[in-house]
């Protein structure tokens, strides 16, 4: 297995981890020997590593010409998998409103059925400039609210972001089924699996290079 696959495949794994750190009910504080980092510390840490690998990933595999199935099929998975996530346990928190992030997790879903359904169709599916607004605005979003026990004014400043998280996240998945509807209902079909509906990857900036 080539590096930029390990490091989607850390991502995953790193997943259990962030939960475990969330939901621990004891006090979770890491003694440094210059400074005790908290629970929510941790948990950033771990979250921020975990997102950059995303983007590691992706320029590794352009860099080295490492691209591959098996790198296509686990990135966007790995991606959903983590924010996914991060947000569930913001709800067990009580940090984040349920119904805001039932909406995002339904709309992932949704939009891996959507990509699925375009592939049979011989539709290459790639990340619109929403969808990689999306992903940004939800990284920030749980940076800052993973913090937000600390600081009223991140607090607030991460719920303004959730929002636009929100916001976009919508957007983006009305824009994608839109163009696919629209090129499948005026019956075009390409003529080589390399011709591209805007669509997605991970919805991240500079990671399309795996798709």
């Amino acid at each position: 297995m080539n590096l930029p696959n390990l490091l989607t495949l850390s991502r995953i794994f790193l997943v259990p981890l962030l939960v475990a750190v969330l939901l621990r009910k004891s006090a979770v504080e890491l003694d440094t020997g210059w400074v005790v980092l908290t629970r929510e510390a941790i948990a950033l840490a771990i979250f921020l590593a975990a997102a950059l690998t995303d983007l590691l990933d992706g320029y590794l595999a352009r860099r080295r010409r490492q691209v591959t199935t098996l790198g296509k099929l686990l990135d966007p998975i790995a991606d959903k998998v983590l924010v996914s996530a991060a947000l569930i346990s913001l709800v067990e928190l009580d940090r984040v409103a349920a119904w805001m992030v039932v909406l995002i997790v339904s709309r992932e879903f949704a939009v891996s059925v959507l990509r699925n359904v375009a592939l049979s169709e011989g539709i290459v599916i790639v990340a619109s400039e929403f969808g990689k607004a999306k992903m940004v605005s939800q990284v920030t979003a749980v940076s800052l609210l993973l913090l937000a026990p600390h600081s009223a004014i991140v607090e607030q400043v991460g719920y303004v972001v959730l929002w636009l998280a929100l916001l976009l996240t919508v957007w983006s998945m009305v824009d994608y089924f839109r163009a696919f509807l629209q090129r499948t209902g005026n019956g075009e079909k390409p003529a080589t699996g390399e011709e591209q509906v805007p669509v997605i990857r991970s919805d991240v900036p500079d990671a399309g290079n795996r798709t």
